[in-house]
């Protein structure tokens, strides 16, 4: 089982050096459900829950191990979590009433504020913390969280293969997502691919949380959501998956929105890139 997990006041970055152009683009890539660990003393308040634990309730299936892939490509900063989701909701803020489980909420309170201290808090703050330093030094930041979904949710089924979450209201988040979601399409055109689904992308959550933060010409945050039939379609045909997905997001980085929405060419995002680590599928 997997094992590790890990907000504080930011100021808004309204006084960073704005950037010039689309090779400021900073990427990072973070995955707050990569697990399904309940360390001590969670695991005493978990005892018996095993099944709900390797449920979709417990962890995103395949979210760590994509998100892991892609910060590989990109050599981004990679921030990740394996403390179960029921522990402490790292994707919901801390008045949300999911933030803590029906079982951590019958929990005795200095152990959900273990939780928060432990894992909630050193999430954030080191996330905070790299997307400040890149704003600082006038770098534009693209935030791709990973996740995934159960393709059954209260007996119905999911009707995508590849969901992409994101604010219409940032021109920058919805044009990128439409260039993500159309290579995606070419290189699997039996995927159904949608745009905020099974989820919407201004929904309650980090991403949103950050843009409260940051202004949509220095902030972006998408939300990467795989079906986990193919997650559990088995390793050649996951590891298929994840290569059609990351190809697709090196075509959309090539080509960038600018902070209008408009498509703009580069030929580099970053100078520690490398994606020729990746053929198109």
């Amino acid at each position: 089982m997997p094992r590790r997990g890990t907000h504080a006041d930011v100021k808004r970055s309204a006084k960073a050096t704005p950037p010039s152009d689309a090779r400021s683009l900073f990427v990072l890539v973070t995955c707050e459900h990569g697990g399904n660990a309940t360390p001590p003393p969670f695991d005493t308040v978990f005892h018996g829950h095993q099944r709900l634990l390797e449920s979709h309730r417990g962890f995103d299936a395949g979210a760590l191990q994509m998100g892991q892939t892609m910060a590989a490509m990109l050599d981004a900063p990679f921030v990740a979590a394996t403390v179960s989701r029921l522990v402490v909701e790292l994707n919901r803020p801390p008045a949300h009433a999911a933030f803590h489980s029906a079982i951590m909420q019958r929990a005795p309170a200095q152990l959900r504020g273990l939780a928060v201290a432990r894992y909630y808090e050193p999430h954030r703050r080191r996330i905070d913390a790299i997307v400040e330093g890149a704003l600082t030094a006038g770098k534009r930041v693209l935030h791709i969280a990973s996740h995934s979904f159960t393709p059954v949710k209260n007996g119905v089924a999911r009707q995508a293969e590849v969901g992409l979450l994101y604010d219409p209201r940032r021109p920058f988040e919805r044009a990128f997502c439409a260039h993500w979601k159309d290579a995606l399409e070419r290189r699997a055109p039996r995927w159904r691919i949608r745009r905020n689904y099974p989820y919407r992308g201004a929904s309650a959550g980090l991403t949103t949380e950050l843009r409260r933060l940051h202004p949509p010409e220095r902030y972006a945050g998408i939300e990467l959501e795989m079906n986990q039939k193919l997650v559990r379609a088995g390793a050649v045909p996951w590891a298929r998956a994840r290569d059609i997905v990351l190809a697709a997001l090196q075509e959309a980085l090539l080509t960038p929105p600018d902070g209008g929405g408009r498509l703009q060419r580069f030929d580099e995002v970053a100078a520690r890139s490398h994606f020729d680590d990746l053929r198109p599928g």
